[in-house]
């Protein structure tokens, strides 16, 4: 059980385990010298004059119901570090590409324009750009299907092309 009594000086409030009662504490309050009085005896308060009364408390949290309730509480000890409990959330993708140094990019290769004198050179110019950005750096690569007109003939063809989204 604790003892509680107040500074003869200043008249903190103080509470001090009942085992260490007779010996000398300084107040942490103002600094005074105080010895800790003998704990009350259960039949009635035989305490020196001027020290806390339980039956007639000081102050009005002494006399609240929290006050009257004994908590023995732990704090944990861990003996390695404790791993982050709140995770902040990753920013979605609009936020982190205008915070990174490279910006999300596309680029468009069209079928057509990778022939040259009646040779395909599609797959060369596609390698060519994925092996420029890095792989690291692509995102995404998108078939595409398009339809355009052809100037010499005048007639609609349809064509197939590749979307790559990369960082760059």
């Amino acid at each position: 059980m604790d003892i509680i009594f107040d500074c003869p000086k200043c008249e903190q409030e103080l509470a001090v385990e009942s085992s260490g009662a007779g010996s000398e504490i300084t107040c942490p309050s103002c600094g005074e010298k105080i010895v800790i009085p003998q704990a009350p005896s259960p039949a009635g308060y035989a305490g020196p004059p001027g020290a806390h009364d339980p039956a007639h408390p000081s102050s009005s949290i002494a006399s609240s119901a929290a006050a009257k309730i004994e908590m023995h509480l732990k704090v944990p000890a861990h003996a390695k570090p404790t791993a982050a409990l709140i995770e902040k959330p990753k920013a979605p993708l609009e936020v982190a590409a205008k915070e990174s140094d490279k910006k999300m990019r596309v680029h468009t290769i069209r079928h057509t324009d990778c022939i040259e004198v009646g040779r395909d050179k599609f797959d060369e110019f596609v390698t060519n750009f994925l092996v420029k950005v890095g792989e690291a750096n692509v995102i995404s690569i998108n078939p595409l299907t398009y339809t355009h007109l052809d100037i010499g003939t005048q007639k609609l063809l349809t064509d197939y092309a590749v979307m790559i989204v990369y960082r760059g």
